[in-house]
């Protein structure tokens, strides 16, 4: 919808289309509701603005007949969209002057890079590398990483992956289809380098472990 949306949905950890829907019940923080409010402002400004270039597209397009009042309607809809640009462009300055402190306040709040492969890190990230998108759900608007597996990673373990570069999504598609999720070269390094950490293996999956005695039998 507009150049900032992808900045506005990881800053907010929520579709564009939810944080609209918290902003109507209310349930947004004074930042957040501030972000909202001038991110529907550009949204209406961006529509202007690809209104006027429709209209400027067919009045050049030969359907009409080339004659003095075809040239005022051509000058008369520049002038337009020269306007409307100039008021997208002032209201994606103050979205961006709103996002700055949420960005940095999810900055604050974003987990710590993977330091080491756990169990569930080291099974993720073998899930995703054989291949993975992350979802939105329809219904929640809860976003999760669905790999081909049938393994779920949840959105909180997916951003710490994303965080310290080992995972990358194509943000070309919309969410409700699917992103494209795929190990980064630092990834499938630490994949192939780091084995499970030990310390976070049950016993009975490592290596010469024992199992657990089973209950006796009556």
């Amino acid at each position: 919808m507009t150049a900032l949306d992808h900045r506005i949905e990881a800053a907010v950890g929520r579709s564009i289309d939810q944080l609209w829907q918290h902003r109507e019940r209310d349930l947004l923080d004074d930042a957040q509701t501030r972000l909202a409010d001038a991110h529907r402002d550009l949204v209406t400004a961006e529509r202007a603005v690809a209104f006027h270039r429709l209209l400027l597209a067919r009045l050049a397009s030969g359907e009409f007949p080339v004659d003095q009042a075809l040239c005022a309607r051509l000058d008369r809809t520049v002038g337009q969209l020269s306007q409307a640009v100039g008021e997208r462009d002032a209201q994606q300055a103050k979205v961006q002057a709103a996002l700055e402190p949420v960005e940095t306040a999810a900055l604050a709040q974003r987990p710590g890079p993977v330091e080491e492969l756990s169990a569930p890190d080291h099974a993720a990230l073998l899930a995703i590398a054989q291949g993975a998108k992350l979802r939105e759900h329809l219904l929640t608007q809860r976003l999760s990483v669905v790999t081909a597996s049938g393994i779920r990673v949840t959105y909180h373990q997916f951003q710490r992956f994303e965080t310290a570069g080992l995972v990358v999504r194509d943000d070309s598609h919309p969410l409700h289809a699917g992103q494209p999720v795929t190990l980064t070269d630092a990834g499938r390094a630490l994949l192939a380098a780091r084995p499970p950490s030990p310390s976070t293996v049950p016993p009975a999956q490592r290596t010469g472990a024992w199992p657990t005695a089973s209950a006796a039998r009556r």
